[in-house]
């Protein structure tokens, strides 16, 4: 069997939670399996693993409509997207599309980085469930990386198809953290600034903790560092480092008390299992995704409470406590692994192959 794994979501310069998804999914399907992608600039390569590819149209291009007519030339048993948004008029292969969140339902606003008339076609497209019913529906089969978004999919009968979980997981080879050398007093945002991510609450939570510095590393507009730091006038506790690279990413996950994330809606939550994989302990929102990816392994608080935030904190301080949320923080990341989620990709594979030969007889 031929699988065929579409790249072309592979940022340029640096992973995003799709892009690393993709590649990684890749990489460990590559070792099991017949794997070839498609990308649609040659600087993705810089960030994908070396496999077989073919350069095509961009995803956000007109041409996307007939993206089949280009494909079905390649000879591939299955395609696989990483996202629900494929081309597929005229296809003479297998089609597995994927859904990893619906977060955009409740929380509107698009990504900046999108042009203009793609973030103005967004809102648009998530008034209603019916047109991700319409394009989730093209597919043979339809993966998730969860069980909670699964369950959405069923509440609000976002497809006819078949769902099947092919998950996200740390990068492998990590090496834990000595949870005997204990932690500086810092803490560790990774991840985007939009509103649904919830930033605000930890920085207005660190009025009460002085001791402590919040790191938040990821890239951000002047714009939207100046609403953040009004939260906190004054404050010489909270660095923006705009951007790490995944080497000054684990150099300091390898040193900080915890990783911290309030955010209101996830997919997954990939930099919990990260972290954890280091032995990091996380403290994070009470939601049902990040209570499926930590389980017992992370501190939960109220997503809207300062003061709880910053109990979480100061309960951490304990080096028993510390030490013990370390160690059960490595044992639950091992329960995540691209290897698992190469295999149930390739069941998903042949099971979209079967049912593809079955409807076309």
């Amino acid at each position: 069997m031929k699988i065929l794994i579409d790249a072309r979501f592979t940022r340029l310069d640096h992973h995003d939670g799709i892009s690393r998804y993709g590649s990684s999914l890749i990489a460990a399907a590559a070792k099991i399996a017949d794997v070839s992608m498609l990308i649609s600039d040659r600087r993705q390569l810089a960030l994908l693993p070396d496999v077989p590819y073919t350069l095509i149209n961009s995803p956000l291009s007109p041409a996307e409509l007939f993206v089949a007519r280009k494909i079905n030339p390649l000879g591939a048993d299955v395609v696989v997207c990483p996202m629900q948004t494929m081309g597929s008029w005229g296809r003479k292969y297998a089609l597995v599309l994927t859904l990893h969140d619906l977060i955009y339902y409740e929380h509107p606003a698009p990504p900046g980085f999108l042009p203009a008339p793609v973030r103005m076609l967004w809102r648009l497209y998530h008034k209603a469930f019916w047109p991700q019913r319409v394009l989730l529906n093209r597919a043979d089969v339809v993966a998730t990386i969860s069980s909670t978004t699964e369950a959405l999919m069923a509440k609000y009968r976002l497809t006819k198809r078949p769902v099947r979980i092919v998950g996200n997981a740390p990068q492998p080879g990590i090496t834990p953290r000595d949870p005997g050398a204990g932690a500086e007093k810092t803490l560790l945002y990774m991840g985007s600034f939009m509103p649904y991510k919830n930033v605000e609450t930890l920085v207005r939570g660190m009025a009460e903790l002085p001791e402590m510095t919040l790191h938040l590393l990821s890239r951000i507009t002047p714009e939207r560092r100046a609403e953040l730091e009004a939260l906190a006038p004054g404050a010489a506790n909270i660095v923006f480092h705009n951007g790490v690279t995944d080497a000054e990413y684990e150099a300091l996950l390898a040193r900080t008390t915890a990783l911290v994330s309030l955010s209101r809606a996830e997919g997954y939550g990939l930099p919990l299992v990260e972290a954890m994989a280091h032995g990091t302990p996380v403290i994070a929102s009470d939601i049902p995704i990040f209570r499926e990816v930590g389980a017992d392994a992370v501190s939960y608080v109220a997503p809207d409470s300062p003061p709880a935030f910053a109990a979480a904190v100061r309960a951490l301080e304990d080096p028993a406590l510390w030490k013990q949320r370390s160690g059960r923080a490595v044992e639950r990341a091992a329960d995540f692994s691209w290897d698992e989620s190469a295999r149930r990709l390739l069941e998903t594979a042949e099971e979209a192959v079967t049912l593809r030969k079955r409807t076309r007889r």
